[in-house]
């Protein structure tokens, strides 16, 4: 392989990384915290106080729980009802509601 074809081979491979990291980042962009809608174990991070992080919630539902949703879908997510029979939705703000108990 001489010099030229090697020159370009590195170029490719540098565009081909970049466009897979940009696409990373542009999907990242596209999702959105939503609390309250993870099953126990699932959440993807910050589930309250004395937890650690991803898969730490205990209860499903969690309200200060967040996963990653796509943007602008969070408070369009169907969720069983509360026991009481009322409505449940995520938020994209922590709620206090479905917490474990102390």
């Amino acid at each position: 392989m001489n010099s030229k074809s090697l020159a370009l081979s590195a170029a490719a491979l540098a565009a081909a990384s970049f466009a897979a990291h940009a696409d990373d980042a542009m999907k990242t962009a596209e999702m959105e915290k939503c609390y309250g809608v993870a099953m126990a174990g699932e959440n993807d991070c910050a589930a309250g106080a004395g937890t650690t992080c991803a898969g730490t919630s205990s209860v499903d539902y969690q309200g200060n729980a967040w996963s990653l949703v796509p943007a602008g879908t969070c408070m369009d997510l169907e969720l069983p009802a509360m026991e009481d029979g009322m409505a449940r939705m995520g938020s994209l703000e922590p709620i206090d509601r479905d917490l474990p108990d102390a």
